[in-house]
């Protein structure tokens, strides 16, 4: 097959195309009344999606990444406090830490989920410890009941659940985001649920993080022109709010078709010899992407990509071996994450994948395999 005619990792066209008209008529309703800033979308999106949470409070922010940083400032991260995290995640999640004066701690990862490991988390606790925030890899929640109990043993340690990739999953009958101190997300274009830019949300059930929040997201105004607090612009526009509102009308649909095809994934591949990406059974996978761990990578994936079969990988250095972050591992080495970054590779996932272009994939990728045997 010529590359022509790849198919899309992620088929955002197809997703317009299925909701085109309650998009665009979100869109018009917010250029007749012109508020483009803080206009009545972003309140009525956060009633939304705190209902879909199921917690109290929703506060829109501009970004994942922001809606992250906005959480350690409510909580007040200081200079020289301790974060413990995974090195097996975008920089966003460290990143943060770093800005505010704070030290991510890295924990290695589990080598099936490429969640954090729990069991070595409280290793890593210090009296600096200030927050723990795993990370909800893939689509799939880390195991926050752990987490959260080991927090509290140690004095009420603060937990953010990274939830960029896994608005939408369940863990135990709960959803994402609503596990923790803080559920921090993100709406990128490419995310469960996505706007057409950038965007995210933090969600609590805690009044007071929750109005800490939502001062520092408007550079930290209890009201207008009253600064508090140190805060950031960090508001998510009235538009990409509208467009959440429209693809909420469907998002539970596009969850469980994200359930069936990562289903149909693991059973159509369980005769292969390669290693997926487990999946635990007291939670649901929402597939952000669907991911196999493969030693010949990169022999499959110019083999898929001949074939027209895009794919990625998240990610192929961790954050320990990145040049602006290596002196937070201290020298360490985290064979699970390094092994998983040489390994993992995801295939083409969305909602709107049919099962015919997933046989395509499927196709492709044994022969691929078969090739590079």
């Amino acid at each position: 097959m010529s590359t022509t005619n790849a198919l899309p990792f992620i088929d955002l066209k197809a997703q317009y195309a299925a909701l085109k008209s309650r998009i665009d008529a979100r869109i018009q309703q917010v250029l007749d009344h012109g508020q483009y800033i803080m206009g009545p979308e972003v309140k009525e999106v956060e009633v939304q999606l705190a209902a879909h949470v199921g917690v109290k409070h929703c506060i829109t922010v501009s970004s994942g990444t922001e809606a992250l940083l906005i959480a350690l400032m409510a909580l007040d991260l200081k200079p020289g406090d301790e974060v413990i995290t995974t090195p097996f995640t975008f920089a966003a999640t460290a990143e943060v830490i770093v800005l505010l004066g704070g030290v991510p701690v890295f924990v290695d990862i589990e080598p099936d989920t490429c969640n954090i490991d729990v069991r070595l988390i409280e290793a890593a606790i210090t009296p600096r410890t200030r927050a723990i925030m795993p990370v909800s890899l893939y689509g799939q929640v880390c195991d926050m009941d752990e987490i959260n109990a080991l927090a509290a043993r140690h004095g009420g340690i603060a937990v953010i659940e990274d939830a960029a990739q896994s608005f939408g999953a369940s863990y135990k009958g709960k959803k994402s985001c609503g596990l923790s101190t803080f559920g921090a997300t993100s709406f990128f274009p490419s995310k469960p649920l996505g706007c057409y830019g950038d965007g995210g949300a933090l969600f609590t059930d805690d009044d007071a993080l929750a109005q800490a929040a939502r001062e520092i997201r408007v550079h930290g105004q209890s009201q207008r022109y009253t600064h508090t607090r140190l805060g950031v612009g960090g508001r998510m526009d009235t538009l990409q709010c509208a467009i959440v509102l429209a693809k909420l009308e469907r998002f539970d649909w596009e969850i469980e078709q994200r359930l069936k095809l990562g289903a149909r994934y693991q059973d159509l591949l369980a005769d292969l010899s390669v290693q997926r990406l487990a999946v635990r059974a007291d939670r649901d996978c929402v597939w952000a992407q669907f991911t196999l761990h493969l030693d010949a990578r990169e022999a499959v994936q110019q083999a898929l990509q001949a074939a027209g079969v895009p794919t990625a990988v998240h990610y192929p250095k961790p954050l320990h071996q990145q040049p602006a972050y290596a002196a937070y591992g201290r020298g360490q080495s985290f064979p699970e994450a390094e092994k998983a970054a040489r390994r993992v590779m995801s295939l083409p996932m969305s909602a709107d994948l049919s099962e015919a272009q997933q046989d395509q994939v499927l196709a492709a990728l044994r022969q691929a395999l078969s090739a590079s045997v």
